[in-house]
């Protein structure tokens, strides 16, 4: 999948998010090794500078570490995956409701809405 920036956020923030997105959909497993920094920054068209601090920041954060000769893995910590998947869950979750609640749905109407999704129904009854 390409890397998609914007420059309206930190580049950075961009690049640690999608290699979290990479990891909790199973792209890369726990204890897999990484693509090089220059590999990386190539594949997403970015300096290697900066998919150096966004891989650093990932290691502050627990999920990747690195092996001083042989590059940087992701952790092998279930939780701290575990932990991670809901974390982004429930973030992307709140901005959903968030969403509906401006174009104007009620909490009932939203539950029902993604009950009919869930289905497979994209046919909207109205509450």
């Amino acid at each position: 999948m390409p890397w998609e920036l914007d420059n309206e956020r930190p580049i950075y923030l961009q690049l640690m998010e999608r290699i979290q997105k990479d990891i909790i959909s199973g792209v890369y497993q726990p204890g897999d090794k990484l693509p090089s920094v220059r590999e990386l920054a190539l594949e997403a068209s970015v300096n290697p500078n900066t998919m150096q601090k966004a891989l650093s920041e990932l290691e502050r954060n627990g999920l990747v570490y690195a092996q001083r000769t042989s590059g940087r893995f992701i952790t092998k910590d279930v939780a701290v995956l575990e932990n991670l998947k809901v974390t982004l869950a429930t973030e992307h979750t709140q901005l959903f409701i968030e969403n509906m609640k401006q174009l104007g749905f009620h909490e009932k109407e939203i539950t029902e809405l993604v009950q009919q999704a869930l289905k497979g129904d994209s046919t909207w009854k109205n509450c």
